[in-house]
């Protein structure tokens, strides 16, 4: 679910009517909050088992809203009772279910409004690929290609190149169709500056007036993926926007309690679908924003070097 939910703008929590909200809702939910999916469906399913009860669903909703409460980025909850059975509530609206007047389920996913949540603020583009076709057409061509991860691109803007530092001005802004006037996330592109600077993957082109973080000690939350525990100060690989490098797990502070959302402390490793907070030191130098304030460059993923295995996702904090 972490990697499915990273990209996404809306969840659905589906819950049993006749079990209500048990521990695998409430790990969904915050996992979907951990991920700032800020828009929740919560479909209660099978109400024909439970003779279409209004109290059973407004019990079940009333339990769920409590939960979620206690979760800080979802701002949005729509509950729609429902039977895939039967197809009460899916696509028309149930005759069993008259006291129900909202939507139904696929007239709500087609119809709701997800956008507004990419960062067009801070500008960071993460360099994936330098193009250089050293061809009679492209001679001197040396053009930088990646996907906008935040903010607005426009020729003639002038961007720092980190974590080396050096300054330029974009020349153009380049599609396999045509130049644009702008570029902004998440549009893949490639940008041409104005003076020969020496760029490679894993660099990050950003302006000067909101620069990212450049650290190699980072704190984040994790979700261990692995059947195989985590060691303690384990040695992994991190893999961050176009960057990847060494990194060693320093410290775990807590794992987190999905049915309380309480801390656990004094914990040293990681098990299978455990979430919490460690602290990481990193080879080289992370250019960062936290997760709260940029989806794409405040996450990343652990890799065993041995087994090349994705045993953990990241959020910085």
């Amino acid at each position: 679910m972490v990697t499915g939910a990273s990209t996404a703008n809306r969840a659905i929590i589906l819950i049993d009517a006749r079990k209500g909200v048990i521990e695998q809702t409430k790990r969904h939910s915050f996992i979907a909050n951990l991920l700032r999916i800020q828009h929740l469906v919560v479909a209660v399913n099978k109400m024909d088992l439970v003779d279409y009860s209004e109290d059973v669903f407004n019990t079940i909703v009333r339990d769920f809203r409590e939960f979620a409460s206690r979760l800080d980025n979802i701002v949005d909850i729509t509950a729609i009772p429902i039977s895939a059975l039967n197809g009460d509530n899916v696509v028309d609206k149930s005759e069993n279910m008259d006291w129900y007047q909202g939507p139904t389920f696929l007239y709500h996913l087609e119809n709701v409004y997800v956008g507004g949540e990419e960062n067009h603020v801070d500008a960071r583009f993460p360099v994936q690929w330098v193009i250089r076709p050293m061809s009679d057409e492209w001679h001197d061509f040396r053009g930088y290609a990646g996907r906008v991860a935040g903010g607005v691109f426009k020729p003639g803007d002038e961007v720092t190149v980190l974590p080396s530092g050096f300054k330029s001005r974009i020349k153009a802004i380049h599609t396999p169709d045509r130049e644009l006037t702008e570029a902004f996330a998440p549009q893949s592109v490639c940008l041409t500056l104005t003076d020969e600077i020496d760029i490679s993957r894993g660099d990050m082109l950003v302006k000067a007036n909101n620069p990212p973080k450049v650290e190699q000690d980072i704190e984040a939350m994790i979700c261990w993926f692995s059947a195989k525990p985590m060691p303690p100060r384990a040695k992994l690989v991190l893999r961050h926007t176009t960057l990847e490098t060494k990194a060693i797990v320093q410290e775990v502070k807590y794992h987190v309690d999905i049915n309380t959302l309480h801390k656990i402390e004094g914990v040293e490793n990681f098990q299978m679908n455990d979430i919490g907070r460690i602290t990481l030191r990193t080879a080289a130098p992370l250019i960062h924003d936290s997760y709260r304030r940029n989806r794409s460059t405040g996450s990343f993923i652990l890799i065993d070097p041995g087994t090349n295995e994705t045993v953990a996702a990241g959020m910085i904090i």
